[in-house]
């Protein structure tokens, strides 16, 4: 049974969220599309939860966060710690969002603020494949680590998905992400998250958008399977 451990790193908006599950809970919703025979543990690092060892789990999926790889908040230190405990110990790491960022960062690359945000969906090239995708972020990856390739790519981020050569694999977009989930996030945080303009272009591009709710669980799912360390 391989056991995956989700590293929540999201602040929990519980006034516009109430009632609806939290983001490390979509995180391995999505996963367990792919692996539907793993075990989830969601780690709630920004709400103090200690972050296990590194050979607590067989893998690791790192999630999105609303700081970035240049804040500071107590988590922050501790979590480029473990990433790099992670790696020595052959542990596989899955990173999405600020997860994409953190693992470039800690791993020899560079990830800054490049704009405004961007909220709502956008296309990428994933494998020679274009998919939709829906993003939130100002913060992008741009420089690769040594030693890993890029997978998945967009026009306005050009190093939108990473493969290292240890087990490891992050994107910038939200696969977790379904249209109802961020829609109804959207609507009810209307003009205090984003200025109302913005929130409507936003769900514009969600209502059209025809994300796929599998969207790229599959690659995650091989990944894993090709990565977690056999028992025997």
């Amino acid at each position: 049974m391989v056991r995956i451990a989700v590293l929540d790193l999201s602040y929990w908006p519980a006034e516009y969220m109430s009632g609806q599950p939290k983001f490390g809970e979509e995180l391995a919703r999505w996963m367990a599309r792919g692996l539907p025979d793993a075990v989830f543990t969601v780690i709630d690092v920004v709400e103090g939860d200690p972050l296990p060892e590194a050979l607590d789990f067989d893998g690791y999926l790192v999630s999105g966060s609303d700081k970035g790889v240049y804040d500071d908040p107590v988590w922050m230190a501790p979590l480029r710690m473990f990433l790099l405990a992670a790696k020595a110990a052959g542990r596989p790491l899955l990173g999405v969002c600020f997860g994409h960022q953190i693992m470039a960062d800690v791993f020899g690359g560079k990830a800054e603020k490049v704009g405004p945000p961007i909220v709502g969906v956008r296309t990428f090239d994933i494998g020679g494949v274009k998919h939709a995708a829906h993003v939130w972020h100002q913060d992008q990856v741009t420089r690769v680590p040594p030693g890993a390739s890029v997978i998945a790519r967009a026009d306005y981020c050009p190093l939108a998905g990473l493969a290292y050569d240890f087990p490891a694999l992050s994107v910038q977009f939200h696969p977790e992400y379904e249209a109802h989930y961020m829609g109804g996030f959207l609507k009810r945080a209307r003009g205090n998250v984003l200025e109302n303009a913005a929130t409507d272009v936003a769900l514009g591009e969600i209502d059209a958008g025809n994300v796929q709710p599998d969207l790229f669980a599959k690659q995650a799912a091989a990944f894993f399977r090709t990565a977690v360390p056999d028992p025997g």
